[in-house]
């Protein structure tokens, strides 16, 4: 636990740090968290015998990522964004020159590497942007990070001590519902709390984000959960003590960030 805390601590300070230099630094440290986190996938995967395309998965999900900051800091035209599509379906020319018994499940997993990683990465980053053309501001993905938090702690403080019925116990056992309300509550609460300082949005539109990353990041934690557990691994990786691997750690972001996004773009704007 002691070891958790101080990860925890030590990696909050950067991650809070990266938002607060600006939106060069927060690009880069992000690109490099998506990247990071989509070796990690793969890393995986390939534990299962499955063999996806690392290398051009990491490249195009670096391009993907840059693509995205390259819209948002010039206002690029959504058309430069195929300029990714020559290298992510060369994996099916790849393929040919492989000698494998599952190559669609090797081209399949390096599609999903995108789907589950680096959108949900790209999304959470343009919360930096939204509604600011090419100006970046904090707010935002700050917010959302600070409400993801307070809904672990309060779905494991409540879940300690009030948990009784399981949320999910297929998928992971420690999990109860007495927790998941808990957990929205929280959040809820730091929501109200954030409405005071960051006064552009109403209580409401906080309260309604606070909601989706709470439910949201509870089914990616189980997602992540289901992924691990078909894979038969504790961890997603060892880089992070006392937490596993950077998907351990993000797992709520991964449908939480999408939803959020478009749950923004859709009321505000």
């Amino acid at each position: 636990m002691k070891t958790r805390a101080i990860t925890a601590f030590f990696f909050t300070i950067v991650m809070l740090g990266s938002m607060y230099l600006g939106k060069h630094v927060f690009t880069a440290f992000y690109l490099a968290l998506s990247v990071a986190s989509l070796f990690e996938f793969y890393t995986l995967i390939k534990t299962s015998g499955i063999r996806p395309h690392r290398n051009v998965g990491l490249g195009a999900g670096a391009v993907i990522f840059l693509l995205t900051a390259g819209y948002h800091y010039e206002q690029y035209e959504v058309k430069f964004m195929l300029l990714i599509v020559p290298l992510i379906f060369s994996v099916f020319i790849i393929e040919l020159y492989k000698k494998s018994k599952i190559p669609f499940a090797n081209i399949a997993y390096t599609f999903v590497g995108f789907i589950f990683v680096t959108a949900p990465f790209c999304f959470f980053y343009a919360l930096g942007f939204l509604g600011n053309s090419t100006d970046f501001s904090n707010h935002l993905p700050l917010a959302f990070l600070l409400m993801l938090w307070a809904n672990d702690t309060g779905a494991y403080l409540f879940g300690v001590r009030f948990g009784k019925t399981r949320l999910f116990e297929r998928h992971s056992p420690k999990k109860s519902w007495e927790g998941f309300f808990g957990g929205i509550l929280v959040s809820l609460l730091v929501s109200y709390a954030v409405s005071l300082f960051f006064t552009e949005y109403h209580f409401a539109v906080w309260a309604g984000m606070a909601v989706l990353i709470s439910c949201f990041g509870t089914l990616g934690d189980l997602v992540e959960s289901m992924l691990k557990r078909s894979l038969n691994a504790k961890d997603s990786g060892t880089i992070l003590p006392g937490h596993g691997g950077f998907l351990d750690r993000f797992d709520g972001l991964l449908l939480a960030a999408p939803v959020v996004y478009a749950y923004l773009y859709l009321v505000l704007y």
